[in-house]
C-alpha cells in the first residue's frame, strides 16, 4: 500500500485513514465502519438514559462549535483516527 515508512507519515491523521480505508479490504473496512456507528449509537444512548440529554445532536452541534472545545475536539478525533487505522490494519495483515 505504501512504498516505504515515510509514505505512510506523510499526511494527516485523516488523510493517512482516508487513504486506508480506499485501499484495505472490503469486508474489513466494513467491519470497522459498523464498529464505529455502534459506538456512536451507544454513547447517544448512554447520554440520553444517563444523563437525561434529550436532544444529543443539538448538544453536540453546540460543544463542536464552542471554540474552547476546538483543541481537545481535534486532539480526540486525530486519536480516533489512528485507532480505527489500526484495527484495520492489524486485521489487513
Amino acid at each position: 500500500m505504501f512504498n516505504d515508512v515515510d509514505d505512510f507519515m506523510m499526511g494527516t491523521p485523516k488523510s493517512k485513514f482516508i487513504d486506508i480505508v480506499f485501499h484495505a479490504n472490503k469486508n474489513i473496512v466494513e467491519n470497522e465502519l459498523e464498529r464505529l456507528m455502534e459506538w456512536m449509537a451507544a454513547l447517544e444512548l448512554i447520554l440520553e438514559k444517563e444523563c437525561n440529554i434529550d436532544d444529543v445532536e443539538k448538544k453536540v452541534k453546540y460543544f463542536i462549535a464552542n471554540e474552547e472545545n476546538k483543541k481537545e475536539l481535534e486532539n480526540k478525533t486525530n486519536s480516533l483516527y489512528i485507532e480505527s487505522m489500526g484495527n484495520i490494519l492489524t486485521q489487513s495483515e
